[in-house]
């Protein structure tokens, strides 16, 4: 299957609208977002950017029912009630109602959890090591993939907010163990990079991000991924 990732958004609600050009042209068979909707540099009173940003999400989801969807730090700290980086005090409650009408686009309110997996690639925010599938999950589920990622989508704040976990962790930044690196592919965002990049087992395309004048950090391109292949492929609208 191909997939096009659709990275961190942080409040660029154009960004759904060249993913759907993008699905439109038949660039991939399904879409998957890897979310941090809100939150962008001296952006935290621009209301109006919050709400176009969800809400460009939410149409995405009712016109492309299929997509799937993985929480971002800073999506989910608005329900945790945790003060993230960039964090709005005017929005929370703005956002946490609009992450319940995306749930309430998708078909299966499954399609908007922590990791999703298909075929033989994981798809989250930041990224699975070894060691934290060993310390959090049962050991007698550690080969049983699909159980591994059951078990951490029913998680909460305390099993993952914090820096080793799939919602913060940063492999383009330290050697870690990863999980089932011999198996499996994974594809993150959360951490800005100029390019696309494959080291190891994981793919890392959070290329939207700006620096703190707003200015574009990365190329600007989406990612598409042959999930039986592992070949990629980077395009623009």
């Amino acid at each position: 299957m191909k997939v096009l990732v659709i990275p961190d958004v942080h409040l660029k609600p154009w960004m759904f609208e060249q993913a759907a050009t993008l699905m439109k042209k038949g660039a991939a068979d399904l879409a998957l977002c890897l979310m941090d909707i809100a939150d962008d540099w001296k952006q935290q009173y621009n209301l109006d950017l919050y709400e176009q940003s969800y809400d460009a999400a939410i149409s995405f989801a009712e016109g492309f029912p299929d997509t799937l969807w993985c929480y971002g730090n800073h999506d989910i700290c608005y329900e945790w009630n945790q003060r993230e980086t960039g964090y709005s005090p005017i929005a929370a409650r703005l956002v946490c109602e609009k992450l319940r009408k995306l749930r309430e686009a998708v078909p299966n309110e499954k399609q908007v959890a922590f990791i999703h997996r298909i075929d033989n690639v994981l798809f989250m925010h930041g990224g699975l090591r070894d060691g934290y599938v060993r310390h959090y999950v049962p050991s007698e589920d550690y080969d049983d993939i699909d159980a591994v990622v059951r078990t951490i989508n029913g998680f909460g704040y305390t099993e993952l907010w914090h820096d080793l976990s799939p919602l913060w962790l940063r492999p383009q930044y330290n050697k870690y163990r990863m999980y089932k690196s011999d198996t499996l592919l994974q594809v993150v965002g959360h951490t800005p990079l100029k390019a696309i990049q494959r080291t190891g087992n994981v793919i890392s395309c959070d290329v939207f991000s700006t620096d703190s004048d707003r200015k574009p950090v990365g190329t600007e391109e989406y990612l598409v991924l042959d999930t039986e292949t592992w070949e990629y492929q980077t395009v623009k609208p």
